[in-house]
């Protein structure tokens, strides 16, 4: 006998080329959501690792910062330390002066005036200033100019006194004057006063 068989049992080709295409999209859409995933795994770790530098970053700022701060607590507080020190020292100095002081105008009698000129002589100010006044005269060769505006003994004005007499007395003295200047300081008058002629003045060193 021959056994008839299904027909809607036995597969077509079309079948199979259609089962074949569904494998292949299946496959192609979970390669696809591999990829996907895979994509999204390293943007994850990639985020991460990210924050997790600056993260350290961060904490690297703060130390950096925490750190100059206390440097700069330290150096305020030696700082602090060093100008109370200072102070303290000037104090210490200021009572030992001031003891010193009320010893020598005990010893002195109550004298201001003596204090001051013991004070002045023990710290060398009239030596100084006899030197710079040594120094201030040093090389000069001051000249003494004597002249007279005609006047007689006594400084009386001559015969025919007046009030001529005293301006033609003090034009006298003018050259003179002018000479004694010149010699020394080296100065000449202005043209419109004249020149130095005549009427130079006695001079002694």
């Amino acid at each position: 006998m021959c056994k008839e068989v299904d027909g809607s049992q036995v597969p077509t080709t079309e079948t199979k080329l259609g089962g074949s295409k569904i494998q292949a999209i299946e496959l192609q859409n979970l390669s696809k959501v591999q990829e996907a995933n895979w994509e999204l795994y390293n943007r994850q770790k990639a985020a991460e690792a990210l924050l997790y530098e600056q993260e350290k970053q961060a904490e690297a700022r703060r130390a950096s910062a925490d750190a100059a701060f206390f440097a700069r607590q330290r150096e305020a507080e030696a700082e602090l330390y060093a100008k109370q020190k200072e102070a303290e020292g000037l104090v210490a100095m200021g009572d030992a002066q001031s003891a010193y002081l009320s010893a020598m105008l005990g010893a002195l009698g109550g004298s201001y005036a003596a204090l001051r000129d013991y004070l002045m002589v023990s710290s060398g100010v009239y030596q100084e200033m006899a030197r710079i006044n040594a120094d201030a005269i040093r090389g000069l060769e001051p000249k003494i100019s004597v002249w007279s505006n005609g006047a007689g003994a006594g400084g009386e004005v001559g015969e025919g006194g007046g009030a001529m007499k005293e301006v033609a007395g003090v034009y006298k003295m003018l050259p003179p004057l002018l000479t004694t200047v010149h010699e020394q300081t080296g100065m000449l008058p202005p043209a419109w006063m004249g020149t130095l002629t005549g009427g130079a003045p006695s001079s002694t060193s």
